[in-house]
């Protein structure tokens, strides 16, 4: 459900339809994936309120949910679907020291995951310059 229905193979998208023919709820939920993958793709802003309301009239929880966490910051939603900013170098260095720090679980304090962090960024400075 998660992929692009183009990057499926013929068996995979068989077995894709006898499922979603199986359960209504979840070719409910396949239709509002598939929108949202849309207007993110084409940073559609004025249909991200339609989509929004379009789930709530079903009764699909897990994407009520989903929905109303979107509403709650609805600004930062808009200006992060409609800039070209984005802060994804930013939490991709935060998940890195992340996982060095499960590496390291137990085994040492701040000194040696700072050393760690900045040694893993030298190496990734020489790689990109390389």
């Amino acid at each position: 459900m998660m992929r692009h229905p183009d990057h499926l193979d013929g068996e995979e998208r068989r077995q894709f339809t006898t499922v979603l023919a199986q359960c209504p709820e979840l070719t409910a939920v396949h239709g509002h994936v598939r929108t949202f993958a849309e207007i993110l793709t084409t940073r559609s802003r004025q249909h991200l309120k339609d989509w929004a309301t379009a789930t709530r009239a079903e009764v699909l929880p897990g994407l009520h949910a989903f929905a109303t966490g979107l509403e709650k910051d609805w600004d930062a939603v808009v200006q992060g679907l409609t800039t070209c900013w984005n802060s994804g170098p930013v939490e991709g260095r935060v998940n890195h020291i992340k996982m060095i720090k499960r590496q390291m679980f137990g085994r040492a304090k701040l000194p040696l995951l700072r050393k760690r962090v900045l040694l893993t960024a030298a190496q990734g400075n020489h790689r990109h310059q390389a």
